[in-house]
C-alpha cells in the first residue's frame, strides 16, 4: 500500500474539477484476433504490471493522503467500441468524446479503449479494414507522461512482465512501518501512537464503520497533523530563504530567468469548455530532424508558424505567442508526477526559421536548467509535508478564472515512446500519439510523440477556440515542410 505523494494527490483532486487523464493512442495492424482474446490478454498482462494492478482508496475525511491498494482487473477496463462504418474520421469523433471523460481512480485508474477494422488511418501504409486503434486512458494521479509510455510498453511489449508481489500482510506492514514512525515532534511516543491507532482501529472494526486500514490511516493522519503543520512552517521558512537566493542569483546572471508572461489570446477564452476535438498529423521522423536541433524544438517551431498563420486567417494578426512546455525534473518526495511546466516565447516576429528555432532552443534549455535547480525545488518540499486536508482545500479553492498574465497560449507536451517493437493481438504497431488535457486557461494543446521512425503532432482543442481544426492541420502540415526545408542540408 503506497500513499500518494502530494503532487499525485493534487492531480487526483484536480480531476474532480475537470478531465486531466492521459490518453495514449497506439495504431496497430488489426490481425483479426477475437475481442474476447484481446480482453483476456489485457487482463493477464495488466495483472503483471504494478501500476495497473492497483486502485486508489481515499482516507475518511481526507485526514491522510489517499493511497494505492491492490486491485483485480475489472471488466469495464476493456472497452471495444462498435462504430458502424468505422473509418478514421469516425474514430476521431469518438476520440473527441473520450477526451471529455475521466476514470475514477477509486474504482480503477486506467481503461483501454479499442476500435477494430478502422479504414483510412493515416501513417499505416495499409489499405482496407486493417487498423486496430487502442487508446490507453490513465489517471494522472497514477503516473506522468513518461511513466504512462513505460506502462504502455509493458502492456504491448514482447516480454511478459514478472508477476506482481502479493499484498498479504500489508496491514501488519503498515502498523510496523513508516506510518507509526513518522510522528516526530508531536509529543507522542511511538508506543503511545501505536496504542492510540490500534485502539481506534479496534473501535472502528467493532462498530463496523470503517475498513481497518482506512481507520488506521485516518487516525495516523490525525497523529501526524501537528508534525506536518510544524514541518510546513519550518520548510516554508527555508523556501522563503531559497526564493530570495534564487532572485539574487538570477539577477546576477548565475541562474536563467523565468519564462516571459503573455496576455491571454483567442486560444484562451474565459468561457467554459464547449467540447473536445482531436486531430493527428503522422510524419516520418526525418521530417522533424536536424543535426543541431531536437525534435521538440523543430515541432515548437512548426507550431509557432501554424498558430501564427491560423490566427491571422481568423483576424488576429501580429499576436505575440508563447507555449507552456512540461519538462522533466528530478524525482522528489517519491511522487509519480515529476515534471514542471515552463513558459517559452515562440518568437513569431522572427521570419527566418533557423533563427527562430535557435531562439526557441535557447529558451527551452534555459527554462529546463531553471526548473531543475535545487533552489526552485524548495517549495515542493513544503507541499510534500502539507496536511492532506489543507492541500485538498487549496486545490478546491484554486480559481478557474483566466489570469491577466499566462505562461503560454497553448501546451506542447513532447515524449519519445521508444522503438516501434510493440504489438497487440498479433498486429504490429505503426505509430503513437497523445492528447494533453484542456483546462480553464488552455483551450488548445499539442502533443509531440515519437515511436520508432514516426513522429506525430496531435491537436486537442475546444471547438469554441478552434472551430476549424482540419484547416489548422493543413496549415500545420505546410509549416512542418517549411521548417524541414529551412533546416535541411
Amino acid at each position: 500500500m503506497e500513499s500518494l505523494a502530494a503532487q499525485d494527490a493534487t492531480m487526483y483532486w484536480l480531476s474532480a474539477r475537470g478531465p486531466t487523464d492521459l490518453f495514449l493512442l497506439y495504431c496497430f495492424t488489426d490481425a483479426g484476433l477475437p475481442g474476447a482474446e484481446l480482453r483476456e490478454f489485457i487482463a493477464r498482462r495488466s495483472a503483471r504490471i504494478p501500476e495497473l494492478a492497483v486502485r486508489l482508496r481515499r482516507t475518511p475525511g481526507e485526514l491522510n493522503q489517499p493511497f494505492w491498494t491492490a486491485s483485480q482487473f475489472h471488466s469495464e477496463q476493456f472497452r471495444q467500441h462498435e462504430i458502424p462504418d468505422a473509418d478514421w474520421h469516425a474514430v476521431s469523433r469518438e476520440l473527441g468524446v473520450l477526451l471529455g471523460t475521466r476514470v475514477e481512480a477509486a474504482e480503477f485508474p486506467w481503461r483501454l479503449h479499442v476500435f477494430r477494422g478502422v479504414r483510412g488511418v493515416p501513417g499505416t501504409g495499409v489499405t482496407g479494414d486493417s487498423a486496430l486503434v487502442a487508446v490507453l486512458q490513465v489517471s494522472h494521479a497514477l503516473v506522468d507522461g513518461r511513466g504512462a509510455a513505460r506502462i504502455a510498453r509493458a502492456l504491448f511489449g514482447a516480454r511478459e512482465p514478472a508477476p506482481v508481489a502479493s499484498e498479504t500482510g500489508a496491514l501488519s506492514a503498515v502498523l510496523g512501518g513508516k506510518v507509526l514512525r513518522a510522528c516526530p515532534g508531536t509529543g507522542v511516543s511511538g508506543a503511545m501512537a501505536a496504542g492510540g491507532v490500534l485502539r481506534a482501529v479496534h473501535r472502528a472494526a467493532a462498530l463496523g464503520a470503517l475498513h481497518a486500514t482506512d481507520a488506521l490511516r485516518a487516525v495516523a493522519g490525525v497523529v501526524q497533523f501537528p508534525w506536518r503543520v510544524g514541518a510546513t512552517v519550518v520548510r516554508g521558512v527555508g523556501a522563503a530563504r531559497a526564493r530570495r537566493e534564487l532572485a539574487a542569483r538570477t539577477a546576477a546572471g548565475e541562474i536563467p530567468p523565468p519564462g516571459p508572461g503573455f496576455r491571454p489570446g483567442p486560444l484562451n477564452p474565459s468561457a467554459p469548455l464547449a467540447g473536445h476535438v482531436a486531430r493527428v498529423l503522422v510524419l516520418p521522423a526525418v521530417a522533424l530532424r536536424a543535426p543541431d536541433r531536437t525534435v521538440t524544438v523543430l515541432a515548437l517551431t512548426a507550431i509557432s508558424v501554424a498558430l501564427d498563420r491560423y490566427l491571422a486567417e481568423r483576424g488576429h494578426r501580429g499576436e505575440r505567442l508563447g507555449a507552456q512546455v512540461p519538462v522533466a525534473i528530478p524525482a522528489g518526495a517519491g511522487g509519480r508526477n515529476n515534471y514542471r511546466s515552463v513558459g517559452i516565447e515562440l518568437h513569431t516576429g522572427v521570419p527566418e526559421l533557423r533563427e527562430r528555432s535557435a531562439l526557441i532552443a535557447g529558451e527551452l534549455a534555459a527554462r529546463r536548467a531553471r526548473a531543475a535547480h535545487p533552489l526552485l525545488l524548495a517549495q515542493d518540499r513544503v507541499t510534500a509535508v502539507l496536511p492532506a486536508a489543507l492541500l485538498r482545500r487549496d486545490v478546491e479553492r484554486y480559481p478557474d478564472a483566466v489570469p491577466s498574465e499566462i505562461a503560454g497560449h497553448t501546451v506542447v507536451s513532447s515524449v519519445h515512446r521508444g522503438p516501434a517493437d510493440l504489438s497487440f493481438g498479433g498486429g504490429a504497431v505503426h505509430w503513437s500519439c497523445g492528447f494533453p488535457a484542456l483546462g480553464s486557461v488552455m483551450h488548445v494543446t499539442h502533443g509531440v510523440h515519437g515511436l520508432g521512425d514516426t513522429v506525430t503532432l496531435s491537436v486537442h482543442a475546444d471547438p469554441a477556440a478552434m472551430p476549424d481544426p482540419d484547416r489548422y492541420l493543413e496549415i500545420m502540415a505546410a509549416a512542418v515542410a517549411e521548417v524541414g526545408a529551412a533546416h535541411g542540408d
